[in-house]
């Protein structure tokens, strides 16, 4: 059994905490490490580091964890003898911290964004291309179940040739006023790294990426629709931040992309996510967990007709994809590959090159809106 010893930056927080250290490296741990093609097993050797000394030791005691550290500036576990470093905390401190890690030699693994802006995020793609470090970024949403399915039904051309994909997503996150928010509110405070733009459309560059092509352009409207909350205090404050972005992306191949993000929407859909991709020969609609398709042949033949009742019921026109295997958690099948890639050299394709692709299309998306216009995304150079 060979140890790897794993620097976790951040895990006192929400996805730290829940995603990656208790569905993700607790899990591993749990099931007797990684298994390496060769047979052989990894097991993680987390050293847990944060700045709240009781949320630290509370983690430690409830997961038979033996290492965690108060230590912002990473002066100590740096100097030891861990092989990576893990970052999940807020998107300003991220940087500083991840180029830390690379000048000290430490593989890096990290949350998106990977910086608050693209000059930023690309001195840490090249810092990290120009040193012997592995790294990669965390885009944990290629393994949902429901993508999967739709990369399954890509990779057998069912859809023929792909024209539209349109995103839905978002759900109405309360105020404060009369019940409690659900979302920490420094998500709705611009100097703070909040924005669903921020917050969501990392995500959006490499789901399209990876499934249909690298956007080119982007039109972008982003809004602050309420513009008042109340803070985990009680307290009343001003929402700086977006909480809504309308987009329309083009991509390869002449394929065109509309995704709504929305924190002030109320769903009324399968999932507070849904893809839809329209296709020549078919569509499909994939949420979450979840994706039904309809092909050509089974495509009723609508008539716009306002003046009578409306009889048919196209949900039944649509046909689940069988799940036909065993889907296990997002994060912990990424952290899975990170650790193959870091031991035995397997291939990683989600480095920090993506990343900065993705706060690259973050940052386009918020000079479209401001300035009322399309961009276009060139090509990066790190």
């Amino acid at each position: 059994m060979q140890e790897l010893g794993i620097i976790m930056n951040g895990v006192t927080g929400r996805m730290g905490t829940n995603q990656h250290l208790i569905r993700s490296i607790v899990a591993l741990r749990e099931e007797g490490g990684v298994e390496l093609s060769s047979g052989e097993r990894v097991m993680p050797d987390p050293l847990l580091v944060g700045r709240n000394e009781r949320k630290l030791r509370e983690l430690s005691e409830e997961h038979g964890i033996d290492r965690w550290t108060v230590d912002p500036d990473l002066e100590t576990c740096l100097d030891g003898d861990d092989e990576v470093y893990f970052d999940s905390q807020i998107t300003p401190r991220r940087p500083d911290s991840v180029m830390k890690a690379i000048d000290a030699g430490k593989h890096v693994y990290c949350e998106k964004p990977l910086a608050s802006d693209l000059s930023a995020a690309l001195d840490v793609a090249g810092m990290a291309e120009e040193s012997d470090v592995k790294h990669g970024i965390v885009q944990d949403k290629l393994w949902l179940p429901g993508l999967l399915k739709l990369q399954r039904l890509i990779e057998q051309d069912f859809f023929g040739d792909i024209l539209s994909v349109r995103v839905e997503f978002g759900y109405w996150v309360f105020t404060g006023h009369g019940q409690e928010a659900q979302r920490p509110s420094w998500n709705y405070r611009a100097e703070d790294g909040g924005g669903i733009v921020d917050d969501m459309f990392s995500h959006w560059s490499y789901v399209l990426e990876n499934l249909f092509g690298e956007v080119e352009s982007v039109r972008c409207l982003q809004k602050t629709h309420i513009d008042e909350r109340i803070d985990e205090d009680g307290e009343p404050y001003e929402a700086t931040a977006d909480d809504a972005a309308y987009a329309i992306m083009e991509l390869e191949d002449d394929i065109v992309a509309q995704l709504n993000s929305s924190w002030t929407v109320r769903v009324n859909r399968d999932d507070l996510l849904e893809i839809q991709v329209d296709g020549t020969e078919g569509s499909a609609v994939a949420g979450l967990r979840d994706c039904k398709t309809q092909g050509h042949a089974n495509t009723p033949k609508p008539e716009w007709n306002p003046d009578t009742p409306k009889e048919h019921d196209f949900y039944e026109d649509w046909t689940g994809v069988p799940n036909n295997r065993v889907f296990e958690n997002a994060f912990k099948l990424q952290w899975e590959k990170f650790i193959r890639h870091v031991v035995a050299d397997e291939p990683f394709p989600w480095d920090f090159t993506a990343g900065a692709r993705g706060v690259q299309l973050t940052e386009a998306s918020y000079r479209s809106s401001e300035e009322g216009r399309r961009v276009v995304l060139d090509d990066l150079s790190v």
